[in-house]
């Protein structure tokens, strides 16, 4: 309930802000957990394919990177500061028998290579967002997917927007509809 508040307080706050400010806001990102028909949509919207290796920035509890493994066979990253979400993502992992696909990395994700990469998931602020620009720039190559959940990239059109049908009523009954953004990267870094 707590997180829940931060993030919409967060939210509303950062509506407030110009897009060239978020990029300098850095602000702790709480742990929200994407619902698995969530999850589904995202990885579907990425049209994910054998062959592809998902990036998971910010991947809490390992469900994106986890359902990437089940329901695709493909390789997965996920890139999270929170020691104690990794080895929860790595005990599911385990659990789910998806520990031979998928990794999980103690990394700052502003940071990570992602030149592996043919798809980049996200569930992140907007000044994160704003603020990954240089890397998907420097490491993604054409093809590439990238694809958010609630908040878009300041600056970049997606190619698609995707607005999930209903409402999840969150505890003390806020509506919230979820949003999925995919960009395709069309030419090579800059």
């Amino acid at each position: 309930m707590k997180r829940l508040l931060i993030l919409i307080i967060a939210h509303c706050v950062l509506i407030t802000v110009s897009g060239s400010a978020l990029a300098d806001y850095r602000e702790e990102i709480p742990f929200v957990p994407t619902p698995i028909e969530v999850v589904d949509r995202m990885l579907e919207l990425a049209e994910v394919k054998n062959g592809d290796v998902i990036y998971d920035l910010g991947s809490g509890d390992g469900r994106i990177v986890i359902r990437a493994a089940q329901k695709y066979g493909v390789r997965a990253v996920g890139i999270e500061s929170d020691s104690t979400l990794i080895a929860k993502a790595r005990k599911a992992a385990k659990a789910q028998g998806v520990s031979h696909l998928v990794e999980f990395r103690d990394e700052d994700a502003l940071k990570a290579d992602l030149s592996r990469a043919t798809v980049v998931t996200l569930y992140m602020l907007p000044w994160f967002n704003e603020a990954m620009k240089p890397s998907f720039k420097k490491y993604l190559k054409p093809g590439a997917r990238i694809v958010a959940h609630d908040f878009g990239i300041a600056g970049w059109e997606p190619d698609k927007t995707v607005k999930l049908p209903g409402f999840e009523i969150k505890p003390g009954g806020y509506k919230h509809q979820h949003v999925i953004y995919l960009w395709r990267i069309a030419k090579g870094p800059n």
